[in-house]
């Protein structure tokens, strides 16, 4: 659902996905190979808010600011399921775990992974490549080489997601009984224990 709001009319590029239950409003730019879920909520209102290419705003989220701010997720940023990011600028290949609350003009550092649930309160400067977890969210050490790989995996999933949506999924009505010929989804699951080892 797309709304104009005071004469803005949101950006999407070609390649990105928007969810039809995703509601993006007003002065928000969408770059190439994102993709926004169902339930997300990404606001420009009262202010704008740019999406790089790559990212993804995940089922339930919440993006929206202050009045008179633009908050950016730069490219590759993912923004896991029910998270909230609030006039919060997120960095490049950062992870925002499921559930945490990003506020107002926190500055989140390239490569930095937030965990699940964290609180990070406003106004927080997060350096590059840190972890951060808890409430009120903490810095506990240094993204490894190792940890950040897997987040840039992980991502390039959800960078696919897109193409593979507009290739394959239709609106359906649900089956009364499962077929025989039903299809296993293992291969998928193979592919990311392959993409987590490095194969």
């Amino acid at each position: 659902m797309f709304y104009e709001f005071k004469g803005f009319i949101p950006v999407v590029h070609p390649s990105s996905y928007v969810h039809p239950l995703a509601a993006v409003t007003g002065n928000v730019i969408i770059g190439k190979d994102c993709y926004i879920g169902p339930g997300a909520a990404i606001r420009g209102d009262w202010g704008g808010i740019v999406i790089k290419d790559g990212c993804n705003v995940q089922e339930n989220c919440t993006v929206h600011m202050f009045p008179g701010v633009t908050l950016t997720l730069d490219e590759g940023a993912h923004i896991g399921h029910g998270a909230i990011v609030h006039g919060a600028n997120i960095g490049k290949n950062v992870l925002v775990g499921m559930n945490a609350v990003i506020m107002d003009e926190a500055e989140i550092g390239d490569g930095s992974i937030i965990g699940a649930l964290s609180f990070v309160k406003a106004k927080t400067v997060v350096p590059p490549r840190s972890l951060v977890v808890g409430n009120p969210a903490k810095i506990i050490k240094e993204v490894s080489d190792d940890m950040l790989n897997w987040k840039t995996k992980g991502t390039a999933l959800y960078q696919q997601l897109p193409g593979d949506i507009q290739e394959h999924m239709r609106e359906v009505e649900p089956l009364s009984e499962i077929p025989d010929d039903r299809p296993s989804q293992e291969k998928l699951y193979e592919t990311w224990e392959q993409l987590k080892k490095g194969e």
